[in-house]
């Protein structure tokens, strides 16, 4: 473990049109140990390619191919080759500001911390921001998880020197194994801290937009019940805080 090194950890799928922008922003780090491993997860675009071109001018950046197996198969693959002490979660279309890396070290260190994260952009396809920003709470444990998660994959930090069993849950297939990640680690620790300061750009499709959370509802309380065994009633009451926090949360 490099105890310098931010490890950035970001699954392919047909992502052309958006991945150069994404690699660009970590190229403008302020900050600049790190090394950003992309997993292409059976791409069937010149996504690849696009990551490649970059790989050949700067060696942090690295690619690795595995057959299609989901987001949650392709973070796990990167974990695996991770080097870092710091891991981040990049998503292929989404963007962080200059100095969202050093900030955020700066920020972990301030509160002795095992995980932070900070408020984020939501913008549109081409860029143009949408909907208010997402400020995150000032600090948050196990049970304001549950209610709320709010540690978006794309602004959260964790120091793997402090956690242990870092996994995402694939048997979840990619819903909500992100969410069950999030939960585990909360076990290990008192508090996640926020930073409110503004540092990333989450890109939200029209069905996001719409706040659509039909899909992920039985995923939601399914983790609940059976990841976290919370006893039914529980895993109820916890879901409706869930519902309404995504409600307001997606408002215009």
């Amino acid at each position: 473990m490099n105890n310098n090194l931010v490890s950035i950890i970001t699954p392919l799928y047909n992502a052309e049109r958006f991945v150069g922008q994404t690699i660009e922003s970590v190229l403008a780090q302020t900050y600049p140990h790190w090394e950003m491993i992309v997993v292409n997860d059976g791409s069937k675009d010149n996504g690849p390619d696009i990551v490649r071109s970059y790989t050949e001018k700067d060696p942090r950046i690295k690619l690795l191919d595995q057959p299609n197996g989901g987001c949650a198969s392709a973070r796990n693959h990167g974990l695996k080759e991770a080097q870092g002490r710091y891991y981040c979660f990049l998503d292929s279309d989404d963007y962080w500001d200059p100095t969202f890396l050093e900030e955020q070290i700066s920020f972990l260190e301030q509160h002795d911390a095992a995980i932070v994260t900070c408020s984020v952009r939501r913008v549109d396809e081409e860029g143009k921001e949408i909907l208010q920003p997402q400020i995150v709470p000032e600090r948050m444990n196990y049970y304001d998880i549950l209610k709320s998660c709010n540690l978006p994959c794309l602004a959260t930090m964790i120091d793997a020197s402090k956690l242990h069993d870092i996994r995402f849950h694939e048997e979840l297939h990619n819903l909500r194994d992100d969410y069950a990640l999030w939960l585990s680690l909360m076990r290990q620790t008192d508090y996640a801290y926020g930073n409110q300061k503004i540092l990333a750009n989450y890109r939200l499709s029209a069905n996001q937009v719409t706040g659509n959370k039909r899909k992920v509802i039985i995923p939601q309380f399914m983790v609940n019940y059976k990841v976290e065994k919370l006893g039914f009633c529980r895993s109820l009451y916890y879901l409706g805080h869930w519902a309404w926090n995504g409600y307001k949360k997606y408002r215009k």
